[in-house]
């Protein structure tokens, strides 16, 4: 059987999937921050730590085919903090999934990679970058070493840029467009589990939106296709007023865009 770490597993995303994967039968191990878990069954595979901890990553990887790799600061904060748990936790991750011959490793990526993209664009798997914050652009960095890793040692890896991923129903305008709903989210990331040979990919981490920001949300590698849609819930999100400020609205990345966003009229003039 295939041995599964989920890493972060005390996060939004990772709550879900710590129950889910296991109701699907799989042999998994979950790994907290500095805080413990409390294990939800007798014998569940539990485990905390720092991952800037070579000897923590090892205690996570030991036996492991696949991480799902959900670890880090999920939001946008100051430089230094992105750096030391997206970058520096990211590095020992995938050094640790060298020394413990790991098969593969699945990447949280983030829509906010291309968050300054207008709402009106619609984005293909080739698109530019485009991130919207220091939290973006450490994504875009996580999905560079995912790359290099597997062309370079073998590692292989996929990119999940991931929408809003909450375990409810939407609850804005902009989530009509970015929601991944909990069944579609499950079912991904079994196909990222389960597929063979993947070597590298990215794919879109969203349900089948209506209003999504991205052309192929149907992923032919990996098998996966969207069943939930964000529409479903639209009169009641339209009901609402939009709570993102005219800025935010015009972009993909909603309030991240605004976060230390130097208008127009004070940038350097262009001669």
């Amino acid at each position: 059987m295939t041995k599964v770490a989920l890493s972060g597993a005390g996060g939004n995303m990772g709550r879900i999937l710590r129950v889910e994967l296991q109701k699907r039968g799989v042999d998994l191990r979950s790994a907290g921050g500095r805080t413990p878990l409390e294990p939800l069954r007798e014998g569940e595979d539990v485990m905390h730590g720092d991952l800037r901890d070579a000897a923590v990553v090892d205690r996570l990887l030991r036996g492991v085919d696949v991480l799902i790799h959900l670890a880090g600061t999920s939001v946008e904060r100051p430089l230094p903090e992105i750096i030391e748990n997206n970058l520096v936790g990211l590095y020992q991750v995938y050094e640790g999934a060298r020394r413990n011959k790991v098969r593969r490793v699945v990447f949280a990526s983030s829509n906010h990679a291309f968050g300054m993209y207008s709402v009106d664009d619609r984005l293909t798997l080739d698109s530019p970058y485009r991130p919207d914050g220091f939290y973006g652009l450490s994504k875009v960095w996580g999905e560079a070493m995912a790359r290099m890793y597997w062309d370079k040692h073998g590692v292989e890896g996929i990119s999940l840029r991931i929408g809003t991923a909450m375990g409810k129903p939407p609850e804005n305008f902009r989530q009509l467009s970015t929601w991944f709903g909990t069944d579609d989210l499950v079912d991904l990331v079994m196909r990222c589990i389960e597929t063979p040979n993947v070597g590298y990919i990215d794919a879109w981490g969203v349900s089948n939106n209506t209003r999504a920001y991205y052309k192929d949300v149907v992923n032919e590698r990996l098998g996966y296709r969207p069943r939930q849609n964000a529409e479903e819930f639209a009169a009641d999100v339209l009901k609402q007023p939009n709570p993102l400020d005219p800025i935010a609205q015009r972009h993909q990345g909603g309030q991240f865009v605004t976060m230390d966003f130097t208008p127009v009229e004070q940038r350097t003039p262009r001669p």
